[in-house]
C-alpha cells in the first residue's frame, strides 16, 4: 500500500451546497434555452404563413440554439458530471440522456422527411414538447432538494 507524502495528505477542500445545485441545474436549464424557442415559433409559422424570408429566420431560431447547446453541452457535462457532489453528476446525466436521446430520435426519423419543412418542424415541437416540460420539473426537483456541502479530498501530488 502505497503512502501518501506529507504535504498531500489529509488535505480536503469544501463546496458549498449552492454551489452543488448550480452545477446540477446547468443540464437542465441548457436543455430549456436550447428547445424554447422552437417551441414558442413552431405554432407560429403554422398559424401566421409567413414570407419565405421571415420563415428561413424563424426556422433558424428552431435550429441554431439545439446545436449550440449540443457544443456546450458536451463540456458542461464533462464538468458536472465528475462533480464531487454525487446528486449533480445523477441529475447532469439524466439530463444529458434526455437532450442526446432527443436528438438521437430527430436524427433516423428526420432521414425520411427529405425537404418538407413542416415534418421537421413537428418533429421538433414534438421533442421539444418532451424535453422542456421534463427538464422543467427536474428543476423543481433540484430546487426542493436539501443540498448540503460537500467535502471532498484533493487528489494531487
Amino acid at each position: 500500500m502505497e503512502s501518501k507524502s506529507p504535504d498531500t495528505a489529509g488535505r480536503t477542500r469544501e463546496i458549498s451546497a449552492a454551489n452543488a445545485r448550480l452545477m446540477a441545474r446547468l443540464f437542465n436549464l441548457g436543455n430549456i434555452l436550447a428547445f424554447t424557442p422552437g417551441l414558442v415559433v413552431a405554432p407560429f409559422l403554422f398559424i401566421a404563413e409567413p414570407e419565405k424570408t421571415m420563415m428561413i429566420f424563424m426556422f433558424l431560431l428552431m435550429v441554431v440554439p439545439p446545436i449550440l447547446w449540443f457544443g456546450i453541452s458536451i463540456m458542461v457535462y464533462i464538468v458536472a458530471r465528475h462533480h464531487p457532489n454525487p446528486r449533480v453528476g445523477h441529475y447532469t446525466q439524466t439530463a444529458a440522456y434526455r437532450f442526446y436521446g432527443a436528438l438521437g430520435v430527430i436524427i433516423p426519423v428526420g432521414t425520411f422527411f427529405g425537404t418538407d419543412w413542416k415534418l421537421w418542424i413537428v418533429t421538433g415541437g414534438l421533442v421539444a414538447l418532451v424535453v422542456v416540460p421534463w427538464s422543467a420539473w427536474e428543476l423543481w426537483r433540484i430546487n426542493r432538494e436539501d443540498w448540503q456541502d460537500t467535502t471532498y479530498e484533493v487528489e494531487h501530488s
